[in-house]
């Protein structure tokens, strides 16, 4: 299948707010990022793309099915990690995730095997008898995701499915998802609000505000190398009085380089050609230092929300927000290819 969603105008008007504007998008197969902050629009789309929820206007299809006409179609095929916990505490994880496979229409037989093989893909077949009152954070998450998974869907919705975690839980949910698409095929649409974790997780990034489409893109298009170099030195080690950071600002200045600090301790340098690493280099032996870092810097998905450094898109001015980069933006159709 070469789209599993597409939307054409997707709008949804409450009466004090617009949640999703004009929305036109398509996305493939993979793992893909819905990315923005909160009360960007993203679990009011995906409630619409379930047919959980009228769109106002526009149009939609989830694999290849209707969202106004085909809700329980799409349901079938689709699993769903819901944001908020909603697991009853009194019943173990063997047998929630039983019923879900019940009521995706698994028979019993059928159900619990998948289960029993879900439970273990997530890291809960040792704890799946237990119940889910005493469960922690990242286990009730464990147990959503097992839930979504169990009747072999096509696609799979995720609802910030790191809230809560630790960064150690994190890491380890986003692993997860990953190997969701690697392993079975399923591709996967997640969706939070913590721009820095995506990057390294998902092959591309649809990133709305306001219910509007800011860009959509790879994820390799948002982290390219940039022009600058990031340069940390440590202090100098028979001279504690001597502000490290400081001279080797004054003397790569006075080489001719451009340099900005970055933080209390990073200096960007613009890179002027292939000799800029030869001055940074000499420039920090011969004051003595040692040199922590010398790394070309990339650029980080949340800088689509800052006036700080442009994207590489080109996109129409007019487009922009007054607190969204207008370099960022881009209008009308996005197309979403995951490899």
């Amino acid at each position: 299948m070469s789209t599993v969603i597409k939307t054409d105008g997707l709008t949804k008007r409450f009466p004090r707010v617009t949640a999703l504007d004009q929305l036109t998008v398509e996305v493939r197969p993979g793992v893909v990022g819905l990315v923005g902050s909160n009360g960007a629009g993203k679990s009011t789309l995906i409630k619409i793309l379930l047919g959980l929820a009228p769109a106002t206007a526009g149009t939609g299809e989830v694999l290849g099915l209707d969202i106004a006409t085909e809700g329980p179609a799409i349901r079938e095929l689709v699993g769903y990690m819901p944001e908020h916990d909603c697991l009853p505490p009194d019943v173990s994880a063997t047998e929630f995730v039983v019923h879900m496979a019940r009521m995706a229409g698994l028979p019993a037989a059928a159900a619990r095997e998948r289960t029993a093989d879900t439970l273990r893909h997530v890291g809960l077949y040792e704890e799946r008898y237990r119940p889910m009152g005493g469960y922690s954070t990242g286990m009730k998450q464990r147990v959503k995701l097992a839930q979504a998974l169990v009747h072999d869907p096509k696609l799979v919705l995720l609802d910030e499915p790191t809230n809560g975690l630790d960064p150690v839980g994190r890491d380890d949910m986003l692993a997860l998802i990953r190997r969701v698409y690697t392993d079975f095929g399923i591709s996967v649409l997640v969706t939070t609000h913590l721009l820095g974790e995506l990057e390294r997780t998902c092959d591309h990034l649809v990133v709305i505000d306001g219910g509007r489409l800011l860009r959509s893109s790879s994820t390799a298009s948002f982290t390219e190398a940039t022009q600058l170099l990031a340069v940390e030195v440590t202090d100098h080690p028979d001279d504690l009085t001597l502000d490290a950071d400081a001279a080797v600002r004054e003397r790569l200045t006075a080489a001719g380089l451009s340099v900005r600090p970055d933080s209390s301790r990073v200096l960007l340098v613009d890179i002027r050609d292939d000799e800029t690493y030869d001055i940074v280099r000499d420039t920090v032996a011969d004051l003595g230092l040692g040199l922590v870092r010398l790394e070309q810097r990339r650029h980080r998905v949340a800088e689509i929300f800052t006036d700080e450094v442009p994207a590489t898109d080109e996109v129409p001015a007019a487009e922009a927000a007054p607190t969204i980069d207008n370099n960022a933006l881009t209008g009308g159709t996005a197309d979403v290819t995951a490899s």
